[in-house]
């Protein structure tokens, strides 16, 4: 198995892989994933480009098993990091289901971490489901008190 940088070209795979992140995660793929992935696609091709999206996937005789991406944002500097103007967003983690308890997750959470610790950027960020708040907790991310408010679609 071998891990190289994602491409643009490499976008259909990496919206495959984060519909299937949110359908195990409970999400019942009701148009909304398809319309997700309809924007997603051209959007993280764009974003890989622009050297916006850091992507990583882990490949087993060419077959793409496993993915992950850094998103590098543009956020004030703040008294956790009072000298970067970046925050790193660690998305798109996953491994094909007969690929798992390898440690490919961990691998490549190690590489998302070691891109940002290379650009000296110091906070990274990411949601997770319950069932895999163990291994990123276990890579050294914590909890915090973020909020969220979510407009609604109705008008």
């Amino acid at each position: 198995m071998d891990t190289r940088p994602a491409k643009a070209s490499d976008a259909e795979i990496i919206t495959h892989h984060r519909k299937q992140m949110y359908v195990e995660a409970g999400r019942q793929d009701d148009g909304c994933l398809e319309l997700m992935a309809e924007h997603f696609t051209p959007w993280v091709a764009e974003m890989t480009e622009k050297g916006k999206y850091l992507g990583w996937l882990t490949t087993d005789n060419q077959q793409v098993i496993a993915g992950v991406g850094l998103l590098i944002l543009d956020w004030p500097p703040h008294p956790i990091d009072p000298r970067q103007c970046y925050r790193g967003y660690l998305l798109n983690l996953y491994v094909e289901p007969e690929y798992r308890h390898r440690r490919l997750a961990s691998n490549l959470i190690e590489m998302v971490l070691g891109e940002a610790r290379s650009r000296q950027i110091r906070v990274v960020a990411l949601h997770s489901t319950d069932e895999a708040r163990p291994l990123y907790e276990g890579n050294g991310f914590r909890a915090t008190n973020e909020l969220f408010r979510i407009e609604s679609d109705e008008e």
